[in-house]
């Protein structure tokens, strides 16, 4: 059974910056579980099959256009067939004069009211994002996270291979941390993946020999970042001189994350390479092949012409 996970409703609206209508006692404590955004049009017509009750509900100009053509009794009564539902939050658009009747039926079932100079289309998609953010599937892996070049980059591999201190060089650099040991990934979207730091260890770093440095407070706000798109995924492995490395780049690796393919490839260690110029090239090629260049691949076709020109 899948994890269901919660955010309160007094981060949305801190975020969101919606104003009340009507607040009633301890409803910024309310948790919100439902990604998922509804518009109560068909609702209010007295259809309520399929319907979702932890879903906000969102209700534009054209709805309450609707309700105006109703009597104050008829009005109330459309109201508490939806607020007897025990939805966690309706949410007004566009500033309306909000009529009396959802008032006085907010106040009967508790259902907190608030409202938005937005229109309705807008207001669905920020809450969409917001609470996919909030509540989107997500797990927590071993590795360091950060951000070169504008891209996010997942640096994993076994327990002493150096990411730490490759993170160090590149912040020195000017690139941002995001996260080091411990990595909270969650997905946004179909094809979106975000990660962050938890929040008791945000902004510090653990170095052998050193011990625990704070990020924020050495190297400044601009060397730190909350959140990033992971973008790619680098595996640092031991180096081998029996192993053949991809010298060309032509065939694409990926991890599974979440249901969720990441680019990714596989960098060897060895004493002398200087991981975060080489990290650094590596976002740096990934942007440029997310452009639709491909190095390797150009080589390869060169070469190939070039063979069957001089036949």
């Amino acid at each position: 059974m899948a994890v269901k996970y919660t955010v309160m409703l007094h981060e949305l609206l801190k975020e969101l910056a919606f104003d009340p209508v009507y607040a009633p006692e301890g409803y910024l404590e309310r948790p919100i579980c439902e990604t998922g955004v509804n518009r109560p049009g068909l609702q209010l017509t007295g259809f309520f099959d399929a319907f979702d009750d932890d879903r906000i509900q969102v209700m534009g100009q054209m709805e309450q256009e609707y309700l105006r053509q109703f009597s104050d009794f008829e009005q109330e009564k459309k109201f508490d067939a939806l607020f007897s539902r025990n939805i966690p939050l309706l949410v007004l658009s566009c500033d309306s004069e909000v009529l009396p009747s959802c008032i006085e039926s907010a106040k009967r079932y508790g259902i907190p009211v608030v409202q938005s100079p937005d229109h309705a289309s807008d207001i669905v998609a920020a809450l969409t994002a917001s609470l996919n953010v909030h509540l989107g599937p997500r797990v927590t892996m071993h590795g360091v996270f950060v951000e070169v070049y504008g891209e996010g980059i997942l640096l994993i591999g076994d327990s002493g291979i150096g990411k730490s201190e490759t993170a160090i060089e590149l912040l020195k650099r000017g690139h941002r941390l995001v996260a080091d040991d411990a990595v909270d990934i969650k997905k946004v979207s179909a094809k979106s993946l975000v990660g962050s730091a938890p929040e008791l260890i945000r902004y510090f770093m653990e170095l052998r020999g050193i011990g625990i440095v704070d990020v924020r407070r050495l190297f400044g706000m601009g060397a730190v970042k909350p959140t990033e798109k992971v973008d790619l995924i680098i595996n640092l492995v031991k180096w081998d001189d029996g192993t053949q490395y991809d010298r060309m780049g032509i065939e694409e690796k990926f991890t599974r994350i979440l249901d969720i393919d990441v680019p990714s490839m596989d960098i060897p260690v060895k004493p002398g390479r200087n991981l975060a110029v080489i990290i650094e090239v590596a976002a740096m090629n990934h942007r440029h092949k997310k452009m639709g260049h491909n190095a390797g691949k150009e080589l390869s076709e060169k070469i190939y012409n070039s063979m069957v020109n001089n036949q």
